[in-house]
């Protein structure tokens, strides 16, 4: 038997990585004509502002809003007809649970999601609408992975969890495939972290297609368990950080991203919530799009000075732009006031 360290290596020589280059281009197989190919878009405002040549992944344009919908529905189509046919069941504060119920009904599975009571109510409006079954939980009190898994055994479904999933990671990892064949020679991309599905399946095109880009994943400052996890090579935990960036509040990096975190990514960094309201400040006034806090958080730290860009070709990911639109009005006129 193949003994295998945390950081993924088989008997000390090179690491035994559970996703490739092959299972993103299986996965954009699968995705033609179902997911959106979401633009690449510039601004010259916000050139300006960074000094760099800047191209934007514009995943809120995905459907259900956000780039998850690329891995849940890799992840479901994938699944044995037994399974499809019992139904799969997932935990998620919003935006995969948006995916997995709309892959659901586009597939005929019936979906289960274990959502928090205080999930932005935009996203539990929209999971319902698409045909799942939501289970709302206190997550001060109960942990979303142990409910989940007790629910799923009861009922003979398959867990689909957000980050923690070869398939999801594959179907995440089309993002940055797209990324590469639009904008070329780059010198930096920078991806949001929150369990790392997208960052890992991103980093993996990006150093597979163009390897001389600099990987940088953006993380909150409340929510720094991923940075600390890569700069400590052990897998680091938080707890419910106190976040605007609801999809960024996972409590660590998987088994599956956690390694290739380690392996394709160059840097990691934080910034405040600040910052990612006055990112998503701007894309809303100035590029005028709709963007969700966790989706301005590379936009954030490109901007953040923490790299010198000047000059450089930069490519940054909005990651969704489901956002409460009251919800939002108060964090500008919040930050408008300080």
């Amino acid at each position: 038997m193949t003994d295998v360290n945390p950081v993924g290596r088989v008997n000390g020589s090179s690491p035994v990585l559970p996703v490739t280059f092959n299972n993103l281009l299986s996965a954009a197989d699968r995705l033609s004509g179902i997911a959106t190919k979401t633009p690449v878009i510039t601004s010259r405002t916000l050139d300006d502002m960074s000094g760099a040549t800047v191209f934007v992944k514009c995943e809120n344009f995905q459907r259900s809003g956000a780039f998850k919908f690329r891995g849940a529905y890799n992840a479901l189509s994938r699944l044995r007809e037994s399974d499809k046919e019992a139904g799969v069941l997932t935990y998620s504060s919003g935006n995969h649970a948006q995916a997995i119920a709309l892959a659901g009904r586009l597939l005929g599975i019936r979906t289960t999601i274990v959502m928090p009571e205080d999930a932005p109510a935009v996203k539990m409006r929209a999971t319902a609408g698409y045909g799942a079954e939501i289970i709302t939980y206190d997550k001060d009190a109960t942990s979303r992975e142990t409910l989940a898994a007790s629910i799923a055994e009861e009922r003979g479904m398959t867990i689909i969890p957000p980050y923690d999933h070869v398939d999801i990671v594959a179907g995440q990892g089309t993002v940055g495939l797209e990324v590469m064949q639009a904008a070329h020679d780059l010198d930096f991309i920078f991806i949001p972290c929150g369990g790392g599905g997208l960052l890992s399946g991103c980093a993996i095109s990006t150093k597979h297609l163009q390897p001389n880009c600099k990987v940088v994943g953006v993380e909150p400052t409340e929510a720094d368990d991923a940075t600390r996890s890569f700069y400590s090579g052990t897998l680091q935990t938080v707890h419910n950080p106190d976040t605007i960036a609801d999809g960024a509040r996972t409590p660590y990096l998987g088994k599956i991203t956690f390694p290739l975190v380690r392996a394709h990514v160059d840097e990691m960094i934080t910034v405040p919530d600040s910052d990612l309201v006055r990112a998503m400040r701007f894309f809303w006034e100035r590029a005028k799009l709709v963007v969700e806090p966790t989706g301005a958080m590379a936009t954030a730290g490109m901007l953040s000075g923490q790299f010198d860009i000047k000059g450089a070709r930069v490519a940054v990911i909005i990651s969704g732009g489901n956002v409460d639109l009251a919800n939002a009005l108060s964090l500008f006129q919040e930050q408008q006031h300080t």
